[in-house]
C-alpha cells in the first residue's frame, strides 16, 4: 500500500523525527541524495503558488528526479474528467504525486485511487508540508521540539491547524490566539501518539506568554475578498515588537508568507532581526525532500539507504 501524507497525522513521532533530522542532513549537503534518480514526480496546482512550487520543483531536481508541473487548466480534469481516472493514469506515469488544492475531499479521493504516495501541498483544511518546515526551523534555533512553545496568532487557517497537529505529534505545547469567529475547532484531534498540547485563546498576550516562536499568517486568503469587519477583529493579532517582548526572551516571528506588511505583521519585524521567516521559506525545500525520501522508501530501509528505482510508481 502507498503511504500518503494529508494532514500530517499519517507519520509516527518517531518518523516526523526522523524525517526533521534527515531535511537538517539535507539542508547541509543538498546534492547528497539521489533518492529520485531516475523518476518523475507529478506536481498539480489548482491555486497559485510561489514557495511551495519552486521548493519542490528544486527538491526534487537536487534528489535526482524530474519535476511534472500539472496546472489545472492544462489537464482534463478541468473538462470532467474524473479524479479517479487521473489518479489511475498518474498511478502508471509517475513515482509520487502532489496537490496543491481547495477542498479536502479532492486530494482525499486522489489517495483513495491512486497506487502511488500522495501528498497534499495545500488544501483548505491542511497545510502539512507548511509545518514541517515551521518545525524544521524552531529545532534550528531552539536545539529541540520537546517542550518548546510555540503561538499562533489571527485567523485559524490550514496553517495553524497543521501547525497544531504535528507540532503536538513533535512534543511541542502550541498555543492560538484568534478573535471570536476565527478561532480552530476546539475539538481538533490530534494524534494518538502526541505529547505536547494545544490550547485556543482569544488574548494574544497569553498566547505568546512563554512562547519562544510565534507564527502568523495572511489575514485575506486566496479567493477571499478584503473585509473590513474581517480586518478589525484581526488587527488586535498582528504580530508587531511588543507582542514579541512579551513573549519568552530572544523569541522571534514565523510567517509561511505570502506577506501584507501592515496587517497581519508589520514590516519591521517582517525585514527586522527578530524574525527567521527566510530560513523558514527556505527550510521548505529540505523539509520536503526528507518528506519524499520518506514516503518513496521502501520498508524498514534506512533514509540514506539506496536510490528509489524508477520504476515504484508504474503500477498495473
Amino acid at each position: 500500500m502507498p503511504r500518503h501524507f494529508l494532514t500530517g497525522a499519517e507519520i509516527s513521532a518517531a518518523e516526523l523525527a526522523a524525517l526533521l533530522q534527515r531535511a537538517a542532513e539535507l539542508k547541509a549537503d543538498p546534492l547528497s541524495s539521489r533518492a529520485l534518480a531516475g523518476a518523475s514526480v507529478a506536481l498539480i496546482f489548482e491555486k497559485p503558488s510561489t514557495r511551495t512550487r519552486i521548493s519542490f520543483e528544486v527538491g526534487i531536481y537536487e534528489l535526482g528526479g524530474h519535476p511534472v508541473v500539472l496546472r489545472s487548466g492544462e489537464m482534463q480534469l478541468s473538462r470532467g474528467e474524473s479524479i479517479r481516472d487521473t489518479a489511475l493514469v498518474l498511478s502508471r506515469q509517475v513515482a509520487a504525486a502532489g496537490m496543491r488544492t481547495g477542498p479536502d475531499h479532492v486530494l482525499q479521493e486522489l489517495a483513495d485511487h491512486a497506487s502511488i504516495p500522495i501528498f497534499n501541498m495545500l488544501s483548505e483544511l491542511h497545510h502539512p508540508c507548511q509545518a514541517l518546515a515551521d518545525l524544521l526551523t524552531i529545532q534550528e534555533a531552539c536545539g529541540t521540539l520537546a517542550g518548546v512553545r510555540v503561538a499562533y496568532l489571527g485567523d485559524g487557517t490550514n496553517v495553524a491547524r497543521s501547525l497544531a497537529v504535528l507540532g503536538a505529534l513533535a512534543g511541542m505545547h502550541v498555543t492560538v490566539a484568534s478573535p471570536p469567529g476565527y478561532a480552530l475547532e476546539d475539538d481538533l484531534a490530534l494524534p494518538d501518539e502526541a505529547s505536547g498540547t494545544l490550547t485556543l485563546y482569544a488574548d494574544p498576550y497569553e498566547a505568546v506568554a512563554g512562547a519562544q516562536a510565534i507564527c502568523t499568517d495572511v489575514w485575506v486568503s486566496m479567493g477571499q475578498e478584503e473585509d473590513a469587519d474581517r480586518l478589525a477583529a484581526l488587527a488586535p493579532y498582528r504580530l508587531d515588537d511588543a507582542l514579541l517582548d512579551a513573549a519568552a526572551p530572544g523569541a522571534f516571528a514565523l510567517h509561511c508568507l505570502p506577506a501584507h506588511p501592515g496587517q497581519e505583521i508589520t514590516a519591521e519585524v517582517l525585514y527586522g532581526q527578530r524574525q527567521r521567516i527566510w530560513d523558514q521559506a527556505e527550510n521548505r525545500r529540505h523539509a520536503q525532500k526528507a518528506l519524499l525520501e520518506l514516503l518513496l522508501r521502501p520498508a524498514g530501509e534506512h533514509p540514506a539507504a539506496a536510490p528509489v528505482d524508477s520504476a515504484a510508481g508504474a503500477t498495473a
